[in-house]
């Protein structure tokens, strides 16, 4: 193995993230970013920074699950009759359709670590959509992806959040008569 296990570790979870929500390539080179995407999938939007987080529960198992990820990746390939590049590892060195297809293998009802797999893609997919590991403004500023893509729109001067329109376009109800200015029950 010609990588040091922690570049392997980053570079398999990395490509993980890449096949939840593709993005484009970080650099010509790049092979955990499959690059079948434009703009900045789930690994530019810090999805290996919300998975490392202590809070997730999840960063303690993350070198465990990426060796698993690995070991999949390498009997795909044989059940597959293919040749993995070994300067990179085995997930890595999947093509990108390889990689969709063995996630939704190791995602489908009945799978027996199914709710692995599947909790490590929605923290991916909470790292785009939500930036959960970032504070909304500063992600906003900086130009996160996910936030961008889905059109989050940025708090007015004073820093708040307003909506001048109903999304629906009309009010459900009436506020209750004991709502305070704050919005909140009285």
């Amino acid at each position: 193995m010609p990588y040091d296990p922690e570049q392997a570790r980053v570079a398999t979870l990395e490509a993980f993230a890449d096949t939840i929500i593709p993005g484009e390539k970080r650099w010509p080179d790049d092979r955990a970013v499959a690059g079948v995407a434009e703009g900045g999938g789930a690994v530019a939007a810090g999805a290996l920074t919300l998975l490392e987080l202590p809070e997730t529960g999840l960063a303690a198992g993350l070198p465990s699950f990426a060796h698993l990820l690995d070991e999949r990746a390498t009997w795909y390939a044989a059940e597959h009759g293919l040749v993995l590049d070994t300067s990179v590892p085995p997930f890595v060195a999947l093509s990108y359709q390889g990689r969709a297809d063995l996630v939704r293998r190791l995602t489908a009802a009945g799978h027996p670590a199914r709710d692995l797999w599947v909790g490590l893609a929605v923290f991916c997919t909470m790292a785009f959509d939500a930036a959960a590991h970032l504070h909304t403004v500063e992600a906003i500023a900086a130009g996160h992806p996910g936030l961008h893509t889905i059109g989050f729109r940025p708090p007015g001067p004073d820093g708040l959040w307003r909506f001048p329109r109903h999304s629906y376009q009309r009010e459900f109800a009436d506020p209750h008569p004991k709502t305070t200015s704050s919005g909140s029950p009285a």
